[in-house]
């Protein structure tokens, strides 16, 4: 069988620039993270080993300090952390802070807020948090509970599929013919290239290893995209979770990753790939080989 990586996968500089500051932080004293600074289980426990601490409710921090996770915060939370006289120190990527700043201007410019996203996700409630009575949208039934308004401001959440984000702002825009919605695309770039490059290395494959966390959004979003193109796709965390049954003679493995995927995890997935494609090779089965392409970044 071949494998053969997306051209973008891994590590988005905002997850990067996120970890090394929690790293540089922790080495200065105690201090907490507010929430998963992202959603990988293995950043988060090579963080606990360096002392960084782990909270989801502000109440249980101990620390002086405290950090505000790649995905962001609202104002509102970030003023109840410095009323308790914590510290605060922020990790969020400089692209969700843009899409807060863009939902900001459309409300003050008069437009009722509508956020297309996950309501559960952190990064969601950083910015609807700042504007109550937002609607925020995430499938068709969604939007048709949206009641009307004259003007309608729409941003996103940064990890979603642009496809899907422009299928709703029309379903918006045909529901309320009469209003006006203005849309800022706030879909990271970062994104945009893995969903990209994930749809482009699945069309060509047989079967497709996705490498992320389980309650990783954009993780799951790549898993998403490559079974619209590919039936066989299986979504791991690490290397020991893939199974040699999954593979057969002669596959094209497509190897993609979310944007919390460190590099060693895909390293060790695409590692145990070429072994078992070895073992078939060491099996006497004819035209097996293995190959590398795409960035490696």
């Amino acid at each position: 069988m071949t494998i053969r990586r997306a051209s973008h996968l891994g590590w988005c500089f905002g997850v990067r620039d996120a970890v090394g500051d929690a790293r540089a932080a922790a080495s200065q004293g105690p201090i907490t993270i507010l929430g998963d600074l992202v959603h990988n289980p293995a950043v988060v426990e090579s963080l606990r080993k360096e002392g960084v601490l782990t909270r989801h409710d502000p109440a249980d921090i101990a620390t002086r300090r405290v950090l505000i996770t790649a995905h962001g915060a609202s104002r509102a939370r970030l003023r109840q952390l410095q009323d308790m006289g914590l510290e605060v120190q922020e990790t969020t990527c400089p692209l969700v802070h843009k899409a807060h700043a863009a939902l900001d201007a459309l409300v003050r410019q008069g437009f009722h807020p509508v956020i297309v996203g996950q309501r559960t996700h952190v990064e969601v409630r950083g910015m609807s948090e700042d504007h109550p009575g937002c609607d925020i949208v995430l499938t068709a039934e969604d939007v048709d509970g949206v009641e009307q308004r004259p003007r309608f401001g729409v941003v996103s959440q940064t990890t979603q599929p642009l496809g899907l984000v422009l299928g709703l702002v029309d379903r918006l825009r045909a529901r309320f013919p009469g209003s006006e919605v203005v849309f800022r695309d706030t879909v990271c770039q970062p994104t945009k290239d893995r969903q990209a490059a994930a749809e482009q290395m699945a069309r060509d494959s047989t079967v497709v290893v996705v490498v992320g966390g389980r309650h990783s959004h954009n993780t799951r979003r790549l898993v998403e995209t490559c079974r619209a193109w590919c039936a066989r796709v299986h979504h791991v965390e690490h290397a020991l979770e893939l199974e040699a049954g999954w593979f057969r003679v002669g596959d094209r493995v497509g190897l993609t990753a979310g944007t919390s995927t460190p590099d060693e995890e895909i390293e060790g997935v695409e590692g145990r790939l070429r072994a078992m494609a070895m073992g078939m090779e060491v099996g006497d089965v004819q035209g097996v080989g293995v190959t590398g392409l795409g960035d490696r970044g």
